[in-house]
């Protein structure tokens, strides 16, 4: 299907996944040193008094141009959201990327994920299936043919090693970052931009976005990349 897909100029092929960034974990990596300086990451703890969340939960898009043979994957789009991943903010992230892509001249997305329960629950399928009837019968939008990994591989995924590079390149040696800093060197790293936070709108005749606990949609916050 990719190889049908990339010569056609109103197709896009998308690997969407999500991912936690923490700002107390560390990641493990390997990095040449000074003796005398030697390179040390130094853990740090929760304090009483920090309101900022452990961790961010991230919705990620790696697009994929050029050919079937020679890929080029050098462009992401980002949204930070409230709370974990789920099936009402994925249909949100996923109506926000088709926003962008029908702004670009797409058509189709050719999007390929993993068997995540956000990913394959009844509410996404049923929404999908209904924003492709739209599509279809007003001849505008972007149609998404969404393609699951192996349920055995998910590393198949091309943005998997983006999220490890990614945590090695933002971490912070000794000390401990806030929310809003986290988020600005995963924007940096990226090559993004923030962007506003626009609700998501309740499109077709798909089922409402489930509200979280509090009354409020789960939000989406964004750094999207730069064009």
């Amino acid at each position: 299907m990719i190889a049908y897909a990339h010569p056609r100029s109103d197709w896009a092929i998308g690997f969407l996944d999500e991912v936690w960034w923490s700002r107390f974990a560390l990641p493990r990596f390997h990095a040449w040193q000074d003796p005398e300086h030697p390179i040390r990451l130094v853990e740090q703890s929760w304090k009483k008094g920090d309101l900022d969340p452990k961790a961010l939960a991230c919705y990620g898009v790696l697009w994929q141009e050029g050919t079937a043979e020679e890929p080029v994957r050098d462009q992401m789009w980002l949204r930070f959201v409230t709370g974990r991943p789920v099936s009402g903010t994925t249909l949100q992230f996923l109506d926000w990327c088709c926003q962008r892509l029908a702004q670009q001249g797409k058509h189709h997305w050719l999007l390929i994920w993993d068997n995540a329960s956000w990913h394959v629950s009844k509410m996404v399928r049923t929404w999908i299936r209904e924003h492709n009837q739209h599509v279809k019968a007003s001849e505008s939008g972007v149609r998404i043919l969404p393609f699951l990994l192996p349920k055995q591989s998910p590393w198949l995924n091309p943005i998997e090693p983006k999220w490890v590079h990614g945590k090695r390149n933002v971490v912070e040696r000794d000390g401990l970052l806030s929310a809003h800093q986290l988020a600005s060197r995963v924007c940096a790293y990226y090559g993004c931009t923030y962007g506003p936070i626009r609700p998501a709108r309740e499109i077709y005749n798909a089922k409402p976005l489930k509200e979280s606990r509090g009354g409020q949609k789960p939000a989406l916050h964004g750094f999207e990349r730069e064009r």
